[in-house]
């Protein structure tokens, strides 16, 4: 467990930042976004296969985590900024 706890912190980032790169590239609604970092999550976390020696579910539960983390810390500091404005 400590390894996939490990793995989710060096794949939120990367995920958020490409879930970033959709939303600007892409018109998308916003109920759409957590599936959305999900998706880029799992997809991430299964072909980080060089990096890593962790298992394919390892990996999976990984991408996962780090994409449902990291699309609720992108809303939390969101929805932080534009109440403090």
């Amino acid at each position: 467990m400590q390894q996939v706890l490990i793995f989710t912190t060096i794949l939120a980032p990367i995920v958020t930042a490409m879930v970033q790169v959709v939303k600007q590239t892409v018109t998308l609604p916003n109920n759409v976004l957590p599936i959305l970092s999900l998706v880029v999550g799992l997809g991430i976390g299964s072909v980080a296969f060089p990096f890593t020696e962790m298992d394919l579910v390892l990996r999976l539960w990984a991408g996962a985590f780090a994409g449902l983390g990291g699309t609720g810390l992108y809303e939390l500091v969101a929805k932080r900024e534009g109440t403090s404005k």
